[in-house]
């Protein structure tokens, strides 16, 4: 067995199987009340709640139009969290993003700063178009995912818990666009494209937004129970041969480590940080699933949004035409 399960065999099975139950009950509703607003992206929509019931930040990625921004506002209200949306642009600053310090005078003359929070204060905070933004503003983000507070003025503040990014990113070869650093792209857990809907998705999304009356969710749960859900992620035993499939997986797409596939293709490869994505989001998808357990199908799943940010081709890749998709789909062939 490995640690993680050891760790949960100490704790009642069937309290736990119980409580893991009830968890299903109430994202299978989550589930339920995002799909009757959000039409063909059922796989969009099935990774970004695992990256919330994970715990982590996702950065959504796609043309405009494709219903990110409406994605994000029905999550917040149906997983019932302050949710806030900052529009990214070239003239936004830090200070537009974690807040800032305005000086107060009260009736007796004296004077004093005060601290006025900026919109990363919330539960879920929309970062839309964030490759829009200047390098500096954009790194005023990565102190918050990745801490959880922000420092203004040599004061720290905390940020509300729950606390997740959902930003959006339009291809790069847009104008306007500033590449994301790979530092603040690791801070995400994973990378979600977005695709264009199917006809028949299409159709459904004339029918139902363009008539008098559009279709809105509601909370279906609360901040407090999604943070008891997520605790519970972390404590889902995971089997021996899925932690294998997560190592195996993860040290084969970086160079000089006995794969073929990696030394041919990729100038530099996932670190850890991958390999605990990957163990935390196998287990949430299960749950969303309906499942009590992940399994080494889940690894191959989540193997495209946890990898493809964190990892480069060469020159000899790239002449090929190639693309990272590519890469990690060989590499996950590798699996069996």
């Amino acid at each position: 067995m490995t640690i993680l399960a050891l760790e949960s065999a100490t704790l009642d099975p069937k309290a736990l199987v119980e409580e893991a139950e009830r968890a299903l009950a109430d994202i299978a509703r989550a589930r339920e009340a995002v799909g009757r607003v959000i039409f063909g992206q059922e796989s969009v929509v099935e990774q970004t709640l695992t990256a919330i019931l994970a715990g982590g930040h996702a950065l959504l990625v796609g043309v405009p139009g494709l219903a990110k921004t409406k994605l994000v506002e029905t999550l917040g209200t149906v997983l019932g969290l302050d949710a806030r949306r900052v529009q990214f642009t070239p003239d936004l600053m830090p200070s537009d993003i974690v807040g800032t310090e305005v000086m107060d005078q009260d009736e007796t003359g004296r004077r004093s700063f005060r601290f006025v929070r900026g919109p990363v204060f919330a539960q879920l905070l929309m970062a839309d178009e964030i490759n829009r933004a200047s390098p500096r503003t954009q790194s005023a983000l990565l102190q918050a995912m990745q801490e959880y507070h922000v420092t203004v003025a040599g004061e720290r503040h905390d940020l509300p818990a729950p606390f997740h990014v959902l930003a959006t990113q339009n291809p790069l070869e847009q104008e306007g666009t500033y590449p994301l650093p790979e530092a603040q792209l690791d801070r995400f857990l994973c990378q979600i494209d977005v695709h264009y809907p199917s006809l028949e998705a299409e159709r459904r999304i004339l029918m139902a937004t363009t008539g008098v009356s559009e279709e809105r969710a509601g909370a279906v749960m609360t901040a407090e129970r999604l943070r008891e859900i997520q605790a519970l992620v972390r404590r889902m035993p995971v089997p021996d041969t899925v932690v294998d499939a997560i190592l195996s997986l993860v040290r084969s797409a970086r160079p000089g480590h006995g794969s073929s596939e990696a030394d041919a293709h990729i100038a530099w490869g996932p670190g850890p940080r991958a390999s605990q994505s990957l163990m935390t989001c196998v287990r949430a998808r299960a749950l969303y699933e309906g499942r009590l357990a992940p399994s080494i199908d889940d690894v191959r799943a989540l193997a495209e949004p946890i990898l493809q940010h964190r990892m480069a081709l060469n020159f000899a890749a790239r002449a090929e035409g190639m693309g990272v998709r590519d890469v990690v789909k060989a590499l996950v062939r590798g699996l069996g």
